[in-house]
């Protein structure tokens, strides 16, 4: 009998140590070699950032640079193209021209997260159009007004004569607006009914007021105006841009949001009222990408429906629990019903109401700031302060978002609240809010990100919702482990913010996957939390032209605090929240999976 048939497995071990001594040895690189190749992919993510912002002014103004401060983006569909070839371009040179395995640590993450990106943005052409771009939430109509009003700066009279440009530009803007809306029509891509009442609105809103008719200043004239007496000119000078300005508004502003305005009106009689992303041209296929690219997960529609489910439940016991500390004898619904009732939760709708709530807010926030040391080593240098959402947009935004500072200190983080109607912004959700959007929420994770000095720009000002806003639902949770909600009803609040966030999963899925009708999403958020009717309404409108993107904060949450008690159980005594925080914060924004690489790299180094 031969060997072979004898001896299999001796003969394998015998093939695989000759080509084990055969194989070559991998190739270790030098100091001075790594720092070669790593400035050589830097120096190209560098070049392509620029390039991004070279092509866009208004990200230049929100990066507070005013190189194009005349301009508006390019919103024509050609740009779709333009970026296709750019991205195509930029990938293979990262393939051909770049070793990735001589890279330090950091600059391998921005080459995976680079390649990343252009892959999915080279994969999701297909899906470019797959999109709302005007919306009862955001849009160029409400844009071009809140960006002239908090971006664009005017501290010198060259700053005038640009913010005067941009209004004679409104018409070539709108006129590339409206010629993406009807490429989407085409395509049978249009935005339910609802929609277009919000959007007029918004737009209306905005050409009220003097110059464009008789009575008190418009909103884009009082904000010129205030910026022009703020300079140190002559009055003439002043006079003379006022004029030049009110001219601007008058024969391009007015006439550009009057189109837009007579376009949406036509396409409102066309819409129709079906509303989840199913309706679109292969929408099922869009949505399962667009959770994946939300969430950066492997996470199926029902998956994310059945978390939302459990989720839910959970957090209805511990809110029976805070019933029980406040004596309150009735249902969970009764509880429900009484805060939304009760005038004791509510600050009054009169301009000193919502003055006091924009103050308390920023009290927890100062006093948060306070206890920072408890929690992170690194933390942001820039401001963040509390202001009220602008009147012109307040009926349409959301019930509260943060603003990025601007990288050179010239303008602060900014948290916005909605205070359209107190009756919506109840004083026990106050500190759960005032923590996500300001410390420890956003203002820490986008501040620091933009803060670091070894990342590329694309990794400092790019982002992934579910790490953003996951890490935003995490830093409401936070402070309850510091002993603060000291308010039974505050930390009613927590979790009303906690439970809104799990019925997202189960309402967005439902309406996009289970077809589930706008009336059926409203009835799900008015059966299982203390929303205002108006929250949920908004929040259902949000799913339907946003599928996914409200899905990433409570998969973001709860991926966090996995891999927070993962690290816990492995490190024991020697698990360190501090250093934990800092191990999430200070990469920058990047997807749930290579945050779990990152923690699980720290726990193997704490372990050695």
């Amino acid at each position: 009998m031969s060997i072979l048939k004898k001896k299999p497995l001796l003969i394998l071990m015998l093939f695989s140590l000759i080509y084990a001594c055969s194989a070559p040895a991998e190739k270790v690189y030098t100091a001075e070699e790594i720092e070669s190749e790593s400035k050589k992919a830097n120096d190209f993510f560098e070049r392509s950032f620029n390039a991004g912002v070279d092509r866009s002014p208004m990200t230049q103004g929100f990066l507070g640079i005013n190189k194009d401060n005349d301009k508006w983006d390019d919103a024509s569909d050609a740009t779709n193209e333009e970026q296709l070839e750019i991205n195509k371009k930029e990938l293979q040179y990262l393939l051909d021209s770049i070793n990735p395995e001589a890279l330090d640590f950091q600059t391998r993450l921005s080459y995976q997260l680079f390649k990343e990106n252009a892959e999915n943005q080279i994969a999701d052409y297909k899906w470019r159009h797959h999109n709302y771009p005007v919306t009862q939430m955001f849009g160029p109509h409400t844009q071009v007004a809140s960006f002239l009003i908090n971006i664009h700066r005017v501290t010198q009279p060259s700053d005038a004569t640009a913010y005067i440009a941009r209004l004679n530009a409104l018409p070539t803007f709108f006129d590339q607006v409206i010629e993406s809306l009807e490429v989407r029509e085409a395509k049978g891509i249009m935005p339910p009914k609802f929609v277009f009442p919000r959007v007029l609105e918004a737009s209306r809103n905005i050409i009220k007021g003097a110059p464009f008719e008789r009575g008190p200043s418009s909103t884009l004239q009082t904000d010129f105006y205030g910026k022009v007496d703020a300079l140190d000119i002559s009055a003439s000078e002043k006079q003379k841009f006022k004029k030049e300005a009110d001219q601007a508004l008058s024969n391009s502003v007015k006439p550009a949001y009057e189109k837009l305005i007579a376009f949406m009106q036509g396409q409102e009689k066309r819409a129709s009222e079906d509303d989840g992303i199913w309706k679109l041209p292969e929408g099922d296929d869009y949505f399962n990408v667009a959770l994946k690219r939300t969430t950066t997960t492997e996470l199926t529609a029902e998956e994310i429906h059945e978390t939302g489910l459990n989720e839910v439940a959970r957090i209805h016991d511990e809110m029976r629990e805070i019933m029980k500390q406040v004596n309150f004898e009735g249902t969970l619904n009764e509880f429900f019903t009484h805060l939304k009732e009760s005038p004791q939760f509510f600050y009054p709708n009169t301009d000193a109401g919502k003055q006091e709530y924009l103050d308390s807010a920023t009290v927890i926030i100062d006093n948060m700031r306070t206890l920072l040391d408890e929690l992170f080593i690194t933390k942001p240098q820039a401001d963040v302060v509390v202001k009220r959402v602008e009147p012109f947009r307040e009926n349409s935004a959301g019930k509260a978002f943060y603003q990025s500072p601007a990288p050179d200190g010239s303008r602060p983080g900014i948290y916005y609240a909605n205070l359209a109607n107190t009756a919506d912004m109840p004083k026990y959700d106050m500190e759960a809010l005032a923590y996500h959007e300001g410390i420890p929420g956003h203002h820490m994770d986008r501040s620091i990100a933009q803060e670091l000095t070894d990342i590329p720009k694309f990794r400092k000002f790019g982002g992934y919702t579910a790490y953003v806003e996951g890490w935003g639902l995490y830093s409401e949770f936070i402070p309850k482990e510091m002993g603060l909600y000291a308010n039974p009803y505050s930390d009613y609040g927590r979790l009303a913010a906690e439970l809104w966030r799990a019925c997202r999963l189960v309402v967005d899925t439902g309406i996009h996957l289970k077809k589930w009708t706008r009336e059926e999403g409203i009835a799900y958020y008015k059966n299982n939390t203390a929303g205002s009717d108006r929250d949920c309404e908004r929040m259902v409108e949000r799913h339907i032209i946003m599928p996914s993107q409200a899905v990433a904060y409570k998969i973001g949450m709860l991926k966090i605090l996995e891999l927070r008690a993962s690290a816990k159980e492995k490190l024991g005594d020697n698990f360190d929240i501090r250093e934990f925080h800092e191990v999430v914060l200070t990469s920058g924004s990047v997807p749930l999976n290579i945050l779990e690489g990152l923690v699980d790299d720290w726990v193997k180094t704490k372990s050695m």
